[in-house]
């Protein structure tokens, strides 16, 4: 025997059967494919459902408040940006004019 060669009586018993994925494997799952995806569709369905029992949903109230909150803020931050880039080009402006930049 060479060394560095497999034994393949050894390689095919030591080797754990994995999970096989699509596609691999002895295709056994090969059989069942058509079919399984129905199965998990169900089984997703199902847990999502399940999940949105559990959710907390809020009342019109939060929903209004938030949003106004959202709203304010967004302008709040759209104006203060608007008069940052002002007074950032206004100044860049003023420096290019007073040293004679082009």
């Amino acid at each position: 025997m060479k060394t560095g060669t497999l034994d393949p009586v050894k390689s095919a018993s030591s080797t754990p059967r994995s999970v096989s994925r699509r596609g691999e494997g002895d295709g056994e799952g090969a059989l069942r494919r058509p079919t399984a995806w129905w199965t998990r569709a169900r089984t997703f369905v199902t847990e999502v459902r399940n999940e949105m029992k559990r959710v907390t949903w809020p009342s019109r109230r939060e929903v209004y408040a938030t949003t106004l909150v959202v709203i304010l803020v967004s302008v709040f931050f759209g104006v203060y940006l608007w008069l940052v880039d002002l007074s950032l080009s206004t100044g860049i402006h003023w420096l290019l004019a007073r040293f004679g930049a082009a």
